[in-house]
Order: C-alpha cells, then structure tokens, then sequence
C-alpha cells in the first residue's frame, strides 16, 4: 500500500478512462475485446504488471480446447465452456491463430473407472458436445496404438491451440478498434482509491483515472478483490503443475491428445497426453500446492505467499481431507520414476530415457474456510466494479464467452451507453 502522502500526490490522475482491466491474461484480453467490439467510443485500459500479456496461467496452460465433457450440466463451466469453444475456434480461423481440432480420447485403464466414465459421457451429451462416443478397447487403440485400455470416450472437438498468440491477437484487435484505448504493461496495481464519480487506480509507476473497474487477476484475484474493499472469506490458493516432455524417440506413441478417467474427488483431469501447437508432446500435470503463487520451479519460495496459505484454515483443512492425495503429488514432483509409473497406466511401453523435465504451471483456485474448493466459475458485481473471483480451467478455452457475461453484467450494472 503506498502512504497517505504518497497517495494524494498521485490523486491527480488526468486522462479518464471509461472502463479500466486489471490483468492482461486471456479472460482480461477477452474482457476487453468484447466491450469494444460492443461500444467502440469506449476509451478502455488495461493494466497488467508483467512486462507481457498471458505470462502466467494462460501462457502456461496444456493449450488444450476443451470440450465440455466434464462440468455439470448447466453450471457457469458447462455453458461457457461449449459456446467458448465455437467462438474460439472461429476466431483462431478468422486470424490465423495456430489451433487444431484434433479430437481425444479418454481411456479407462481398470473397471472402477467405468461408473465414472458413465457419468462424464452423460454430462457430454446433456452438454451437447458434439459428436461423442463410447469406444471399446479395440477402437481406442486405433485412434492412440500405444494405449492400452478397456475403452473409452472419443471426443473429436476437443482441440489444441496456442493461448499466448490468442491473447495478443485480443489486445491488437481492441487497440485497432479505438486508438484511445490503451495497454499498459510492467505495472502492477498496488491501491484502489474510489471518490464521488469516479475511481483512482494506483500503480507501482502511475496512477489513472477510471469511471468503472473489471479485475481480471487469476491468482492475485483475491487481494485485487481486497484492495476494492470486497469482503471476501475465500482465499485464492495455487496448484503448481509440472510436465514432461516426451523425447524426439518416443514422440510417435502419442498421435494428438490422451486423457485418463479424472478421479471425481478432485477438481483436476489427471495427468495426459497432451500434442502442442509445436509438435512438443508433454506430458502433466501433476497438482502440488505451490509456496509461491507465481513460482514454476519445484522450490520457488515466497515468505507472503507461503504465511497467507498456512495462516489460512482452508490450506490446513483441504490437506487433512485429501492427505494421502497431497502426499502422492509431493512425492511425484520430486521423483521421476513415480512420475513415470503415472504415464505407464495409459502408455505401458514408456522408459525413463522416453521423458525430460518440462515447464511448469501453476492454477490458481478460490479455496473455502472448509477445504473445499470453488468449482464453478464465480464473477461478482461491487458498485463502480466487476470481479473475476475465480475462473480455473476451463477459463481459457471459455474466454470469449465470459467476455460476453462481463459485458452484459457491465452494461447493465455500469449503464453504458451504446
């Protein structure tokens, strides 16, 4: 927080900006996309404190468009995971985005997985993702020869497709769109200061002027959220993912994308197979609750970060309700053998010398005082703003549609005039 001197030397913010987007990763690139493209007199800004948009949980992500296979019939992941998806992958053929739709599989691997497997199929079709089906053994491994399964589900809209270069394709869109709106990077938002009309946003360089706010923080959502004054009980927590990648020998076992069945006590897919945009084969991620929230390696350390998660009852509670869970992924992480027997349930034939240490990624999830995590996406309205609280996977594939919901919630909470 800066100091109360500090402060009013920086309350003479002159440019005023119709709408400010705190966070330039996908959702907030998308955010601001579809207000302009809506309200092209808007003068927007948006604000991210990395020196370049998507550096953190889109740029970091598998890069997989999702289907829709997995989420609760009418829950806010299901309906803008499916209309998402459409309109991102018409906007990756409109501007040349590298994508594929390349369809995956979903194998099970043991006969308790196909009760589950069952209920995920029909959360498919009352989700209406289009073309799945149940496969047998055979089948599967016609479509991935190096898996060896008792069947599964084919998903032939799931895709891949690059995240980072659909962010930037965002944010050039809108500043083509108005030349008064403006980017900045390298600047991180440290208070919120709201007056009679209008709202003070202060920056570690600058300050400006704004007549409404949208935070799109991922996993700095929760303190955005509390330099706003939002009363908030939940604490954002991070999940660092690490991957593999598979060797130029053992590239050919996998042909485009290998799922496992997820384990349902869980809010997390499992480790894949995962083909890239770059003809990379990763394989990941495991889900180790990170120290740092913004730290990819294995021992990134951060004293905040580190005291905000166990001074929190939900860190303490969320570990003695999945202990044995937690245990496994730590021990994972560190050991590469143990890692390997993870992929050896869907590809058998892999060895130690078929996969390297990849990169890292880390999820950020709304977590309750209970230990139990937010799994819907949750965005809420506060008099001159609009919070993104939470929105995990599949949030990236989504962007476009939740920058619809943004958009109607700012017209009709912020008045805007067309």
């Amino acid at each position: 927080m800066v100091s109360s001197k500090s402060k009013r030397s920086l309350l003479e913010a002159h440019e005023l900006y119709d709408i400010t987007i705190v966070g330039g990763g996908i959702v907030g690139a998308a955010t601001a996309y579809k207000l302009q493209l809506k309200y092209p007199h808007l003068q927007l800004l948006l604000i991210e404190k990395e020196h370049e948009l998507a550096a953190h949980q889109t740029g970091n992500n598998s890069g997989v468009i999702h289907s829709g296979l997995y989420y609760k019939p009418g829950s806010a992941k299901a309906k803008n995971c499916i209309d998402g998806r459409k309109q991102l992958v018409k906007f990756a053929k409109e501007y040349g985005i590298k994508h594929d739709v390349c369809g995956k599989v979903v194998a099970a691997v043991e006969e308790s997985e196909l009760p589950f497997m069952d209920k995920i199929f029909q959360n498919g079709l009352a989700n209406n993702t289009e073309g799945i089906e149940k496969i047998n053994a055979n089948q599967l491994k016609e479509i991935e020869p190096s898996v060896n399964s008792i069947g599964g589900i084919w998903v032939p809209c799931t895709g891949i497709i690059d995240f980072r270069g659909t962010t930037e394709k965002l944010a050039e869109l809108v500043l083509a769109k108005q030349s008064k709106s403006k980017i900045v990077l390298g600047e991180k938002v440290v208070d919120c200061v709201h007056e009679a009309e209008t709202i003070i946003i202060i920056t570690s360089k600058n300050k400006y002027k704004t007549k409404h706010v949208i935070f799109c923080g991922g996993l700095q959502a929760d303190r955005l959220a509390k330099k706003d004054n939002v009363k908030l009980k939940e604490k954002v927590v991070g999940f660092r993912g690490d991957y593999y990648n598979l060797t130029e020998q053992a590239k050919g076992k996998v042909k485009n994308l290998i799922y496992p069945i997820p384990n349902p006590a869980f809010p997390f897919l499992g480790v894949h197979f995962t083909r890239m945009v770059n003809g990379d084969i990763e394989c990941g991620p495991n889900a180790v609750l990170t120290l740092k929230r913004e730290g990819y390696k294995k021992t990134d350390f951060n004293i905040k970060d580190t005291l905000e998660a166990l001074s929190y009852s939900g860190t303490w509670n969320l570990l003695f309700n999945h202990t044995k869970f937690a245990l496994n992924e730590y021990r994972r992480a560190f050991s590469k053998k143990l890692f390997l027997k993870t992929l050896q349930r869907l590809i058998p034939s892999l060895t130690m010398e078929d996969i390297e240490p990849g990169r890292a990624g880390v999820r950020a999830m709304l977590l309750k005082e209970d230990g139990k995590m937010q799994d819907d996406f949750r965005i809420e309205y506060k008099e001159r703003s609009i919070h993104v609280l939470n929105a995990p996977s599949p949030a990236a594939t989504a962007c476009l549609a939740i920058g619809d919901r943004i958009c109607e919630m700012a017209t009709e909470r912020f008045v805007l005039d067309s």
